[in-house]
């Protein structure tokens, strides 16, 4: 059968089936550039507004000592660019106004004995107070305060004074001490670019490959052209990859032109072969074209399509562990994750470019890819085969 396969594809027939398929994607430049330029677009957009982290945020303070030392803690907190001072404030029920109205997102209350417990050696709290609407937003925030008011802390230590902030916990009493130093493997900048925009790459692949594949089989059901292809001395096996071949041609410069941008626009490492990412990619476009065969064969529409699309991409999405850690998807859904393409893709490309992992180490996410590719392209060839006859 394999054989016969092969004897089929580099006949003339299927030839000049290919060359059908290439004139017409030719003619449809839209389609060519929805391949190419969105998903550039794409990257861009989503590392910047996935990005975790915070800056800038607006800080109200309301200043009862006004002493040298409470302005030196003021001008701490806004120097590290995490926080900008929005303006100072004469009570505590105007600070949580203003934080309720969104006017401002933090708010810090020094009292009015701040520096005079300080030159005394007591130790003082202050009150910081967030806006915990957003609570991702609110814990950074809070752990941004902690490091520089305990740097602040430790720079006052020379001195003599001693300060204590309300969210730090007090250090236990004792002669021994444990000492941290920490060390950032794999990315010493902490850039968190670099782990969003490897994961947004294979869920690019999986919904551009879907949406496309499922778009153009529909158009040609609506123009009526699988009817006539039918009617052809062509076989199944060659309509079909016929039809494949093309989008998988354009996918795949797709995901060079994108790893490209990766480099130049993030500077994303590579510190591995990226034979091996472009050999993750190619079963990853398979299976977004075969999704998207399946989609259609289903659907009576391009409507319907896109409609059938909309509640299967965004659980793929959110089971992928694309934008964020696998490990916070709920546990019932974990089952998801474990045969999602765009997850092992994502592993495959983080930790080939990142890291540098090799094959040998990555053939899980290999093996469990090239499964539900191959499950998913036999289920669009029998649904493709079906909807023939």
């Amino acid at each position: 059968m394999m054989m016969r396969l092969v004897r089929s594809l580099v006949s003339v027939r299927f030839g000049a089936l290919l060359r059908k398929e290439f004139e017409q994607i030719r003619r449809d430049r839209r389609l060519t550039l929805s391949l190419i330029v969105p998903p550039l677009l794409q990257l861009l957009l989503f590392s910047v507004v996935l990005n975790a982290t915070v800056s800038d945020l607006r800080l109200g303070v309301i200043d009862d000592s006004r002493t040298p030392q409470s302005r030196d803690l003021v001008a701490s907190l806004t120097e590290s660019r995490s926080f900008r001072l929005a303006g100072y404030y004469y009570g505590v029920n105007t600070l949580g106004d203003a934080i309720s109205r969104g006017e401002i997102d933090a708010g810090l209350n020094i009292p009015r004995d701040f520096a005079r417990d300080l030159e005394r050696g007591k130790p003082v709290t202050v009150q910081f107070l967030l806006n915990a609407m957003n609570a991702n937003t609110a814990t950074i925030a809070r752990s941004y305060a902690q490091g520089v008011i305990r740097t602040w802390n430790e720079d006052l230590a020379g001195s003599g004074l001693h300060a204590r902030f309300s969210q730090v916990a007090a250090s236990p009493g004792g002669q021994g001490q444990v000492l941290m130093t920490r060390a950032f493997l794999f990315n010493p900048g902490l850039i968190n670019s670099w782990f969003v925009v490897t994961g947004i790459l294979g869920l690019l692949i999986i919904l551009n490959g879907s949406i496309v594949a499922s778009a153009a089989m529909v158009k040609e059901r609506e123009a009526g052209t699988i009817e006539q292809l039918v009617m052809s001395p062509a076989t199944t096996s060659e309509i079909i990859v016929a039809k494949i071949a093309p989008l998988f041609l354009l996918l795949l410069l797709m995901v060079i032109l994108a790893t490209v941008f990766m480099k130049l626009a993030f500077d994303v490492p590579f510190n591995g072969n990226l034979l091996v990412v472009f050999f993750g990619a190619s079963l990853c476009i398979l299976s977004g074209i075969a999704l998207g065969t399946v989609i259609a064969t289903f659907s009576k529409s391009a409507q319907q399509a896109q409609l059938t699309s909309f509640f299967v991409n965004p659980l793929l999405t959110t089971a992928s562990g694309a934008v964020t850690p696998a490990e916070a998807v709920p546990h019932w859904l974990q089952p998801l994750v474990f045969i999602n393409p765009i997850r092992h893709f994502s592993v495959i490309a983080r930790s080939n470019m990142i890291k540098g992992t090799g094959f040998a180490a990555l053939w899980p996410d290999f093996l469990m890819l090239g499964l539900f590719t191959l499950m998913l392209v036999v289920l669009s060839v029998w649904r493709f085969r079906k909807m023939l006859s």
